[in-house]
């Protein structure tokens, strides 16, 4: 029998941005009040169709320190496009303590209710303070329906998956299944997660009963 496999890549922290957001960022005043919207410039596609990683670059940054009296943050962080409904910043648990901030467990989308932070261009010094937004993505593996029907699995299902043959196989829980015709098939883990399998390169993992 066949052994079903996907690929699993490594999602390092990055931003999803509205139009409003981009706009009021990026540009002055005067083209924002003249209708001008700012664009997403591709630097590389990404694995999900019409996804993209963008030249554009933001810092993240928490809260003031009270040992330092300096804001925690992380600098130049890609912004991914296209832009969305809504602003969400995606970090992993290592960046969220250099954050100074907590930051839940969430699917994508997830945000009500989310960690708050700033979001500041270094370019012009610009910066939006959202109210939530930051997020740990829950791990999780893209599937189309067909994908999902081979599988024998359904969207929002929580599953084990086994990633081996890096000298650290490890077996992450708490998977979920998210099915869409606009999805191709790939699992998604942070940077922690990553490290701790010594997920690097081109790695695939099975799901275990």
């Amino acid at each position: 029998m066949e052994e079903l496999k996907f690929i699993v890549e490594t999602s390092a922290r990055h931003i999803h941005v509205t139009q409003e957001t981009l706009d009021y960022l990026m540009l002055s005043d005067e083209e924002i009040a003249a209708g001008k919207h700012a664009e997403l410039e591709v630097r590389n596609p990404l694995s999900q169709p019409g996804q993209f990683a963008s030249n554009t670059r933001l810092d993240i940054v928490g809260p003031v320190n009270p040992k330092t009296g300096k804001e925690s943050m992380l600098k130049n962080v890609s912004i991914l496009g296209p832009v969305r409904k809504e602003n969400q910043v995606e970090v992993s648990g290592t960046d969220a303590r250099t954050l100074k901030v907590s930051a839940p467990v969430r699917e994508s989308g997830d945000i009500a209710g989310s960690a708050p932070i700033k979001l500041v261009n270094p370019l012009n010094g610009k910066s939006v303070e959202l109210k939530e937004g930051l997020i740990v993505a829950k791990r999780h593996i893209h599937m189309t329906p067909a994908d999902a029907e081979k599988f024998g699995v359904k969207n929002g299902e929580i599953v084990r998956v086994l990633i081996s043959g890096t000298g650290r196989e490890t077996i992450f829980g708490d998977t979920v299944i998210r099915v869409s015709e606009k999805y191709a098939l790939a699992m998604h883990i942070d940077t922690d997660e990553a490290n701790a399998a010594w997920a690097s390169g081109t790695i695939y993992g099975t799901i275990v009963k």
